[in-house]
């Protein structure tokens, strides 16, 4: 045991200023993670969401060009997302930024915010990412291009699990399935909207919807 010791106490004595610059990297990495996060990130996230408290209004009240760019008095989504872009927040008002461009019309410039928009975790959230999927996908439509509208409508469909949005998007898959001409794939995402999601509005009309699928094969 005082062998043991003995070296321990040879080996702290020799390695003192390694270990202590180690501590020291430590203390540094941990201390600065937590005034990020209390000092700067969190305050910024609040500072955010106060700065676009009235640009929502104003997106409820469908005036989108004030939401987008202030009243005068207040500032709009785009403002935000100058600001606070990197936070969560912040990535919030991107998203409504792209909803309020497609609401005017410019796709481009919807796409370019809705891209902004990051994927966050747990509800309400989710129903936001899967929006987010499906508002890119109507764009891709809009726009000719399928294949991508159909990656962006499954994933939408996958994004939130739930009798309202899933079936919805669904709905859309199965008929950009239709236009790219693969009738069997649009006839089986009809039938898993009869089975799955049976209570929900795109159902009622879905055996319509299959026949006249079936028939285009």
């Amino acid at each position: 045991m005082e062998t043991a010791l003995d070296k321990t106490e040879l080996f702290f004595q020799k390695y003192t200023k390694q270990l202590l610059t180690g501590l020291l990297v430590v203390v540094i990495v941990v201390g600065g993670y937590f005034a990020y996060e209390y000092l700067v990130k969190r305050p910024r996230a609040v500072k955010a969401a106060e700065m676009m408290f009235v640009a929502e209004q104003l997106f409820a009240a469908e005036d989108y060009t004030a939401a987008l760019e202030g009243d005068g008095s207040n500032a709009g989504f785009l403002d935000v997302v100058s600001q606070y872009g990197a936070t969560r927040p912040g990535r919030l008002a991107a998203h409504y930024a792209g909803v309020c461009y497609m609401k005017l019309g410019d796709f481009d410039a919807a796409m370019e915010y809705l891209n902004k928009y990051k994927k966050v975790k747990g509800a309400p959230g989710v129903i936001i990412n899967a929006q987010n999927f499906g508002l890119k996908g109507d764009i891709c439509v809009e726009r000719g291009d399928y294949a991508k509208a159909e990656v962006l409508y499954a994933q939408a469909a996958d994004a939130a699990d739930n009798v309202l949005s899933t079936p919805y998007y669904l709905r859309k898959l199965a008929f950009v399935y239709a236009e790219l001409g693969r009738m069997e794939e649009a006839v089986n995402v009809c039938e898993r909207i009869k089975t799955e999601y049976a209570s929900s509005l795109e159902a009622r009309d879905i055996d319509k919807l299959i026949g006249e699928f079936e028939q285009a094969r």
